[in-house]
């Protein structure tokens, strides 16, 4: 469920703080476990580590990601893949389809 528009966007603060008189290429990656921060103009160029509660993934901030939040970047589970048994006995009988040869000329 998103935040209502009329409170405005979460913006933490604390982690704007930490911006403040650094440069963006050359800065070293901000820690965060705030998710929910919505990213905003100040915080291109930089690159934060956002927890997803077991490791800190490296997100690098750019224009295309101001408005979505944090979190939306640092995935929290692992996809492994459907199916179990029979997806793998299909994977492996499955025959490698071979180069379609082009029709002759008459």
């Amino acid at each position: 469920m998103s935040k209502s528009l009329k409170k405005g966007p979460n913006i933490d603060e604390r982690l704007l703080g930490k911006l403040v008189g650094l440069k963006a290429d050359s800065a070293p990656m901000v820690k965060t476990w705030s998710r929910a921060a919505t990213i905003v103009p100040e915080m291109v160029g930089f690159t934060f580590g956002v927890h997803n509660g077991k490791d800190f993934i490296s997100v690098r901030v750019t224009e295309e990601m101001v408005g979505h939040k944090l979190g939306e970047f640092s995935p929290t589970t692992k996809f492994v893949r459907h199916g179990g048994k029979m997806q793998k006995d299909q994977e492996k009988g499955a025959p490698k389809a071979a180069p379609a040869k082009p029709a002759p000329k008459k």
